[in-house]
């Protein structure tokens, strides 16, 4: 189950540029202590060091309990029986400094070397961008083991079409081994904030720095991996008008429905009761949101409105175990979110292609 509470999320983190944007969904002043977390402009990187990054990842011995004697013994167990601390060698844990109650962040091996979000997610971030770019959202979330710092230009860019953009750069780091460090170039669907990848056919830009301590971060290279967060406009601007010049007719969406979200199985079984309620509800979603969500409905009738329907209906409504808005920026790191778009783009051309 999800950490994150309406007071984690409105505390630890930060909003940006919400005078363009507005305020994000979690926003509740009350939640919020004696600083908002959001900003008219941009986020300062003083603030993000002070508010989220003000404490270090420490390395501390593993030890485990043993059985002792009376001349070996460091402490009694509970049963008052002698015992003793035993260090593993090879073996360390990662905490936060700013915490004395033993809660581990992680274990690992002593190849592991935890990446400081300060020079990680803040110095590295600054040394890699130009001076038109700034922070527009930053975080951390499962206690610590998690954070990232997002930066983009600050107004938003809308197409001819009226889909309404912003190019970024996700930074992001884990200090529980689930991510290695990430520096991916995304772009974001201002009204729905959907993450939404470069192209339909190639991954997004990223570059990938393990937690090793022979793992370093050159910044000319991620200069060259990462190119410029601008250069993104240009190639989502054509992708969006390409995907709204394809027209989806209401029978071509229904096959689509069928295809993405079967009622039964591929050798034609039915499903069982429980897999058709949910694949039932599932379409329904899609269908409530083609036609009626500002998000999508817009642009129905186009192929861009049925990624859009695919896309909100994952970031937003989806079942999930853990906090939303750590599964969502885990998936837009992973490509994950990329691998949904192409997926359903090729479900869709297959449809397209036997009803034209």
């Amino acid at each position: 189950m999800t950490t994150e509470t309406l007071t984690s999320l409105n505390t630890n983190t930060l909003i940006g540029n919400t005078s363009h944007r507005g305020t994000a969904w979690h926003y509740r002043a009350e939640e919020q202590g004696e600083e908002s977390n959001h900003y008219p402009g941009p986020v300062p990187p003083d603030d993000v060091a002070r508010r989220l990054f003000g404490w270090k990842a420490l390395s501390l011995p593993i030890a485990v309990e043993r059985p002792a004697d009376i001349l070996t013994m460091t402490h009694r167990g509970d049963d008052g029986m002698p015992m003793r601390w035993v260090q593993i060698d090879g073996r360390q844990a990662i905490a936060r400094s700013d915490e004395d109650d033993g809660h581990v962040l992680g274990v690992f091996t002593d190849a592991y070397e935890p990446h400081q979000y300060t020079e990680y997610l803040l110095t590295a971030v600054g040394n890699i961008l130009d001076d038109s770019l700034s922070i527009s959202s930053a975080g951390v979330l499962r206690g610590g083991a998690v954070a990232w710092v997002e930066v983009s230009v600050p107004e938003s860019i809308t197409t001819p079409e009226g889909v309404e953009f912003r190019p970024n750069l996700l930074a992001t780091t884990t200090l529980d081994g689930s991510l290695a460090t990430t520096y991916k170039r995304t772009v974001t669907d201002v009204v729905c904030d959907n993450t939404r990848a470069a192209a339909l056919r190639e991954d997004g830009e990223t570059l990938k720095i393990r937690h090793s301590r022979h793992s370093r971060l050159r910044l000319a290279s991620a200069r060259s991996a990462l190119s410029v967060v601008h250069g993104l406009a240009d190639s989502f601007a054509a992708e969006v008008a390409e995907l709204c010049r394809i027209e989806v007719d209401a029978r071509t969406w229904d096959r689509f429905l069928d295809s993405w979200v079967p009622l039964a199985d591929p050798d034609g079984a039915p499903l069982s009761r429980r897999r058709r309620r949910l694949a039932e509800a599932k379409r329904d979603m899609l269908a409530e949101a083609y036609v009626h969500d500002r998000r999508v409905a817009p642009w129905a009738g186009t192929a861009h409105a049925v990624l859009q329907a695919v896309n909100t209906y994952e970031h937003h409504h989806s079942p999930t175990t853990s906090s939303r808005s750590d599964r969502n920026m885990r998936r837009a790191v992973t490509g994950a979110y990329e691998r949904l778009d192409r997926r359903a783009w090729d479900v869709l051309e297959k449809v397209l292609a036997v009803s034209g």
